[in-house]
């Protein structure tokens, strides 16, 4: 093996871990403030523990873990505040998404979101918040896909991965009525999309994600209480 190609397995492989761990803690496998272990890992994965080493200081740098020199690595527990301030970002970049995918006009995206919109609905019908947890993230995500912005999505992949948000959404979507209104906010959101109603869009997009905040802080401990060293255990 040539010393390129050594580097080139190095890196695929070193690649390979970062996602995987990345998958694990935003999709809630590994627990928020869960300690990881280099050795298991790399035990885990059959590779040595340079490996795990670098994905962790990766993973790091996106906010996913908590590197404690000589105490050990952990997966990130955001506070309060954090939630709060990434939430606020949201904010923001869904609502630039939803004004540039109504510029668009009719993209491929429209005809996914209404099939999305039309499953939701039967989600809600039936209460199966599972499935509607799943389909509230598809959504936004298509709505981020169709503002065809790719320095957008670049950006807005790196923040819900730091919210791990597919646990979050389900706390939201615990609070009573919550799973109905946000259908309904979703509906409307789409219906001004499809007007090219770019600026009602934006501001309509904005308020959801507000009151999606609002219902999932008003389903964290609160603070000072038993559990609230780990505000999403109990999403």
């Amino acid at each position: 093996m040539t010393e390129g190609t050594g580097e080139s397995t190095n890196r695929s492989i070193q690649a390979k871990v970062i996602a995987e761990m990345r998958g694990r803690i935003i999709s809630g496998e590994v627990d928020p403030g869960a300690p990881l272990s280099e050795l298991a890992l790399a035990d885990e994965f059959g590779v040595s523990r340079t490996p795990v080493r670098e994905a962790f200081k990766q993973l790091q740098t996106e906010g996913l873990v908590e590197i404690r020199p000589r105490v050990g690595t952990f997966v990130t527990t955001p506070s309060r505040r954090e939630i709060t301030e990434l939430f606020e970002m949201k904010e923001l970049l869904e609502g630039a998404a939803a004004r540039l995918l109504a510029q668009r006009g009719q993209v491929p995206e429209i005809d996914r979101l209404q099939n999305n919109l039309r499953e939701a609905d039967a989600a809600v019908a039936r209460d199966d918040r599972e499935h509607y947890a799943k389909l509230v993230g598809e959504f936004h995500d298509l709505l981020i896909i169709g503002a065809d912005n790719s320095k957008l999505e670049a950006h807005y992949r790196t923040l819900m991965n730091q919210l791990a948000y597919s646990r979050l959404v389900k706390t939201s979507l615990n609070q009573p009525g919550r799973p109905l209104q946000s259908g309904r906010e979703h509906h409307l959101v789409l219906e001004l999309i499809v007007e090219k109603d770019g600026d009602s869009a934006e501001q309509v997009m904005r308020e959801h994600v507000r009151a999606s905040r609002r219902a999932l802080m008003a389903g964290l401990p609160t603070p000072g209480s038993e559990s609230s060293v780990d505000p999403a255990s109990a999403l």
